[in-house]
């Protein structure tokens, strides 16, 4: 049976991610756990309004959605530690610059470079809305008809109410085709 536990999200374990913009002229790095996917042409990271990154998002218009893998969660840890504002985050990661002009994890397995279309204020959160301007994704993490393996690299997932992270797992079944299986 079933049992109501009040008014709680649930919508654990998401993919762990890095977010990168640029404050105030200097390379920052986020750690973020909530996000998601709105149709097929946007998506929507949601940051505490308190954190410095959102003045770099909010200024620049642009951003990077680094997915984590478990080779970069020790630093990726970090950059969730500790803020902007009070340390140079810019030199944990070896970087570029994407075409659109927001700063990229070289060795990040998958990173989306954003442009930000809205922000959706809630009380104590700034939910940026987003364009994806460039798909980045290491060759070694793309299959044989290009497109993205996530078998190939495993990205960590974050699970909120615990504030744990996990490995995801194998694959179970092709979607929509289970019954023919």
């Amino acid at each position: 049976m079933q049992k109501n536990i009040g008014s709680k999200l649930a919508l654990y374990p998401m993919p762990l991610l890095v977010i990168g913009t640029i404050v105030d002229g200097k390379v920052n790095w986020l750690l973020a756990g909530h996000s998601g996917i709105i149709g097929h042409d946007r998506v929507m990271v949601s940051l505490v309004k308190t954190h410095y990154t959102n003045k770099g998002i909010k200024d620049t218009k642009t951003l990077s959605i680094n997915i984590v893998n478990e080779e970069m969660l020790k630093k990726a840890d970090y950059v969730g530690s500790v803020s902007g504002s009070k340390e140079d985050k810019s030199e944990v990661f070896e970087y570029h610059i994407g075409e659109a002009g927001a700063p990229i994890i070289n060795n990040a397995p998958v990173v989306m470079e954003c442009k930000v279309e809205d922000n959706y204020e809630t009380n104590n959160f700034d939910n940026f809305i987003m364009s994806i301007e460039n798909t980045y994704v290491q060759e070694e993490n793309l299959d044989e008809k290009g497109k993205i393996d996530y078998t190939k690299f495993s990205p960590v997932l974050f699970e909120f109410p615990n504030y744990t992270y996990l490995k995801t797992g194998e694959t179970l079944g092709n979607c929509l085709r289970l019954d023919k299986e």
